[in-house]
């Protein structure tokens, strides 16, 4: 700090402020002139002692510290957000390279789901049926589902009732025991464990919830995060395919084994009797078998022709099918129609329909029980129970409700039944004990 005469340059010791001219001098000095000259050295106006104004130096270090910690904040603050715009640039072109890519991948998916692969000028020309591509399964699993098929084949057909299973009697007493609201709507598959003891609901949204027949609860809820399509129970293990082309199987709620083998839609599940393989369709026109123990797929057919053994004509699209127990009985029924054909598979044309059961209205679900005498239908106007006596070779309908589902299935010993509807209610039937 300086004087602000030229007469009096130096650092001030103890500085003065000029009330008159706002100049700055050094006290011992200004007061030993104004004593003198009565005048202030930088204008020559009149000038007293009483008009010098101490200025305080202990807080300069201070202030200037303050500024240089204020001037590097700012240099901080500019230098943090360039580069929070360069972050938020690149995150804004990250995510619109993965939507790009996300939806290019969904077309090409969704394109190969839809072409029409040629096999030759045979299938074309009508001859037989070409098959595009196969693997077939190991000696292994091609010799258990060989013993599987020959144990069954044997047993099926003159297989007792169980001891305690459901009557037409009890059948015909089932009234609605629980009725709960799921957390979720848009329900698209319904599964019930072997025991009975638990069902699998689950969504268009990827969600699924493990329901608690017994209590009439939901337990747990899973998050598949992709359009459930279908899902089936084998002991512990739930598998459930997705409209992203996904097989998942959970165990005790959580995920355990994720494979993606179809390049459209998973459209279908089914569990072969040995328990050994699980077998998923796509709308690619892709049939894949999985391993249950290893989880991986160990064989696959593709075909663009018509595989065909027999032609059953229901005159519409078909809505649900679900083979009996017995072995050569399905049940079939067809969009919008009321009515449910029961087809005899030893049999070929007119003659292969057993039975036409008249529902009285529009059938989305169907479900034989294990002993093949009971078929369970759902739709909008309810549910029914046609039963088949083999005695009499005679079909009655002991239970007739007006819960309208979407889904329907058997629970333990066919005491109960479980059914479902789209708008995420979930209602079990049995009889009051």
């Amino acid at each position: 700090m300086f004087c602000a005469s030229t007469s009096f340059w130096g650092s001030s010791q103890e500085p003065v402020l000029s009330k008159k001219s706002g100049a700055i001098y050094e006290k011992r000095l200004i007061e030993q002139y104004v004593e003198k000259n009565g005048t202030e050295p930088e204008t020559n106006e009149a000038l007293t002692a009483e008009d010098l104004i101490p200025l305080k130096t202990s807080r300069v270090n201070e202030w200037d510290s303050v500024a240089l910690g204020t001037r590097t904040l700012m240099e901080e603050l500019a230098r943090t957000r360039e580069e929070l715009s360069t972050a938020l640039y690149q995150n804004d072109a990250a995510k619109r390279v993965i939507a790009r890519l996300t939806r290019e991948r969904d077309e090409a998916r969704d394109a190969l789901s839809k072409v029409t692969v040629s096999g030759g000028a045979a299938a074309a020309n009508g001859d037989d049926m070409a098959i595009d591509s196969v693997q077939g399964l190991s000696e292994e699993l091609a010799a258990k589902v060989d013993e599987t098929h020959k144990q069954l084949s044997k047993s099926r057909k003159k297989r007792p009732v169980p001891g305690g299973w459901v009557t037409g009697e009890e059948v015909a007493e089932f009234a609605t025991e629980s009725s709960t609201s799921l957390p979720f709507s848009q329900v698209t598959a319904l599964t019930v464990q072997e025991e009975g003891s638990y069902a699998a609901i689950s969504s268009a949204q990827g969600d699924t919830a493990i329901f608690s027949v017994d209590e009439g609860k939901v337990e747990r809820q899973l998050a598949v995060n992709e359009p459930v399509t279908d899902e089936i129970w084998t002991g512990t293990k739930l598998i459930v395919s997705t409209a992203k082309g996904s097989v998942k199987v959970y165990d005790s709620g959580k995920e355990i084994a994720s494979l993606t083998e179809h390049a459209g839609a998973a459209t279908a599940l089914a569990l072969h009797p040995s328990g050994d393989l699980v077998a998923s369709v796509g709308a690619d026109k892709l049939v894949v078998f999985y391993h249950l123990e290893s989880f991986t797929p160990v064989g696959r057919c593709y075909t663009d022709s018509a595989l065909t053994t027999g032609r059953l004509l229901l005159g519409a699209p078909l809505q649900a099918l679900v083979f009996s127990e017995n072995g050569f009985w399905f049940a079939a029924t067809a969009k919008g129609q009321t009515t449910v054909t029961v087809f005899d598979l030893r049999k070929e044309g007119d003659a292969a329909k057993a039975k036409v059961l008249e529902v009285g209205g529009a059938v989305q679900s169907l479900a034989w029980d294990y002993t093949g005498q009971f078929l369970a239908t759902a739709g909008p106007s309810g549910v029914t129970v046609q039963q088949y006596a083999k005695g009499s070779k005679a079909w009655s309908e002991p239970l007739r409700s007006s819960v309208a589902s979407s889904g329907i299935r058997w629970g333990a010993e066919g005491k109960k039944l479980v059914a479902v509807n789209t708008d995420g209610a979930v209602t079990v039937l049995a009889a009051k004990e």
